[in-house]
């Protein structure tokens, strides 16, 4: 793990390991089809909500999550939503209404309908406008050419150099069953402001610029699963559900070290 000493090391996997005891990750059950998964993890950063808010008198929800079951919600009112002949030309408009919840909306509604207009356009173009078809067309490999998140890098919202949103989704996928993993050891957590921000108080992970921090991150807990013997999208979810309100979960050794401002301008975190 980088920048760890053994010691930390040691303590961590240790941590992890007696979490994962207790722990049962999500099987998604909730996202009804690999089209809806898709656009949603594309459109997946930075929410910009506020507050938290009760979504069909459930709740209250937060950021990713809320924005996630309010685009679930607008996809369940309008059958076909979710799928790229209906966002190929969406609006931003039409964006900011389907996540609006009480006087708050998803951040940046423009920049989303551009990310999903590029994505349906894509879609269509090379797999027929259907996510199954670039599932098949990946033949189980995450990694290399011809792999899901090649495939996915043609388009901008996926073009992440770390793939965040990539294996989010190819996550996602193989949990509902869409997707069987033939390369595990391709699996990549992903380094978003919960994970860095464990990172770096446990000790992991020294202090630097956004970039530095994000990437040692991600090398960080690929090591630490391996470990720990958990599988990355496991240790992924593990991390992101018990860490997001609890930044000492892993430990605090290294102080009260906050994760990097975001990038104002990223449409990746």
């Amino acid at each position: 793990m980088v920048g760890a000493t053994s010691t930390a090391k040691a303590r961590v996997v240790a941590r992890v390991q007696e979490l994962a005891r207790e722990y049962t990750p999500p099987d998604f059950g909730h996202v009804p089809d690999a089209d809806a998964a898709l656009f949603l993890c594309a459109v997946d950063h930075k929410s910009g909500y506020e507050h938290a808010h009760k979504v069909d008198d459930d709740g209250a929800f937060a950021g990713s999550e809320l924005m996630w079951l309010l685009g679930l919600r607008a996809a369940r009112a309008e059958p076909g939503l979710l799928t790229a002949e209906r966002l190929r030309d969406v609006t931003g408009a039409e964006v900011a209404a389907w996540f609006q919840t009480g006087d708050e909306t998803v951040a940046d509604p423009e920049r989303r309908a551009s990310l999903w207009r590029d994505l349906a356009a894509g879609l269509e173009r090379d797999h027929d406008g259907r996510t199954v078809a670039m599932l098949g067309a990946c033949g189980g490999q995450l990694g290399g050419a011809g792999g899901l998140v090649a495939l996915l890098a043609r388009y901008e919202a996926y073009s992440d150099p770390l793939a965040k949103k990539a294996f989010l989704f190819a996550k996602i996928a193989e949990r509902r069953g869409w997707l069987s993993v033939r390369d595990p050891h391709n699996w990549q957590v992903a380094a978003d402001n919960v994970l860095m921000r464990l990172a770096l108080r446990s000790g992991l992970v020294a202090p630097g610029e956004l970039d530095e921090v994000r990437s040692a991150t991600r090398d960080a807990f690929r090591d630490l699963a391996d470990r720990s013997g958990l599988s990355p999208p496991v240790l992924d979810d593990m991390l992101w559900e018990l860490g997001r309100d609890d930044p000492d979960l892993l430990g605090h050794s290294a102080g009260d070290l906050r994760e990097p401002e975001r990038d104002p301008d990223s449409a990746w975190y």
